[in-house]
């Protein structure tokens, strides 16, 4: 059965009109609802701990910013946007005490809740809003009066209004220009960690690295492999993206489609299919968020490890120096220790 698709006249503000609403944190997800809210009219403050830096950026925004359980005390509607490994601690500390019967939590990302690092009362809605794009593309599309597809599932309706106040929410954002569609926290959560590790991330880093080293190794310049391997990943990526897959075989030479049919089912072959279904188990048996929290709890150090080992990857120098000759390409350096946003969800 087709999923429903939810629009701008499923998705009217008007339940939120009386209300105020807080986003607690200040970062990719944060900030672009706390300002697509604003726009659209609806009272909206922020919560921070007393040290961010984020409170100067939020004040000259015009926001009213407050400590994080002031804001949980003045709110109707609360939106948690800090990382999933952060969540549990804020929330124990700031949120939870002070959450009372009649307000709503709201999440962008199922895992805090799906895989329980929280316990949520019996005695406020429980929901979920998750824009389908980084956080400066909602913000991007809100401002050129569009909008990227959304997903709202419900946890806990104690009001009977929650899917009211979903649509609400997706709708000032908006999310509802483009389409609404309703899912569950447990089909969020698991399809989006699946999709980060095994397609978009994981798996396309993984596969552009070996292609990249099994070029050099046989003695092809580096360049090239960037060439082949990452810079035009794009370009295909993109034409799926616009077209789906059958409109960007149709783009390409038929040399290309070709080698596409007859040789990537020989290396993403039945094998590899079999560890994607193997890591989906790991997801869906929390075996994976257990990890990754007890990686957090214990300082990061295997994954701080990886990242280190990674960045020093061939390929990042040469990506560098062919980057600055692309004019058109934005040029940025990442800060070590900056704070990082997930791409769906949530936390993308």
């Amino acid at each position: 059965m087709a999923a429903k698709i939810y629009t701008t006249k499923d998705a009217p503000i008007a339940p939120l009109k009386k209300k105020t609403l807080a986003v607690i944190g200040f970062g990719s997800q944060g900030h672009a609802h706390a300002l697509n809210l604003k726009d659209s009219g609806l009272k909206v403050i922020i919560g921070l701990y007393p040290k961010s830096k984020s409170r100067e950026v939020a004040k000259k925004l015009g926001f009213e910013v407050m400590d994080t359980a002031e804001a949980v005390k003045a709110a109707d509607v609360i939106m948690v946007a800090t990382p999933d490994t952060v969540i549990p601690a804020v929330y124990n500390k700031d949120i939870a005490p002070h959450l009372k019967k009649g307000k709503t939590l709201l999440f962008s990302h199922g895992f805090a809740v799906h895989f329980k690092t929280i316990t949520v009362p019996s005695d406020v809605d429980v929901i979920l809003v998750a824009p389908k794009g980084p956080g400066h593309t909602v913000r991007s599309q809100f401002l050129a009066g569009k909008g990227v597809p959304g997903l709202i599932a419900i946890h806990q309706d104690v009001s009977g209004k929650a899917q009211q106040t979903a649509l609400a929410w997706a709708g000032g954002v908006g999310c509802a220009r483009a389409g609404v569609f309703e899912t569950n926290f447990r089909e969020e959560t698991v399809t989006d960690l699946f999709g980060e590790q095994v397609v978009l991330c994981g798996g396309a880093t993984a596969l552009v690295k070996a292609g990249f080293e099994v070029l050099v190794d046989a003695g092809y310049q580096p360049e090239m492999a960037y060439f082949e391997c990452l810079h035009e990943l794009k370009l295909i990526v993109d034409l799926m993206n616009e077209q789906g897959i059958a409109g960007m075989r149709f783009s390409i030479s038929e040399t290309a489609e070709y080698g596409d049919v007859t040789v990537g089912p020989k290396i993403i072959d039945a094998s590899v299919k079999k560890r994607m279904v193997a890591q989906l188990k790991a997801i869906e048996s929390g075996k994976f968020a257990k990890e990754w929290t007890a990686e957090f709890a214990g300082g990061n150090k295997n994954f701080n490890a990886i990242r280190k080992s990674e960045a020093a990857h061939p390929i990042e120098k040469v990506g560098e120096k062919l980057r600055s000759t692309m004019s058109w390409i934005k040029q940025s350096k990442i800060k070590k220790g900056a704070s990082q946003a997930s791409f769906t969800s949530s936390s993308k």
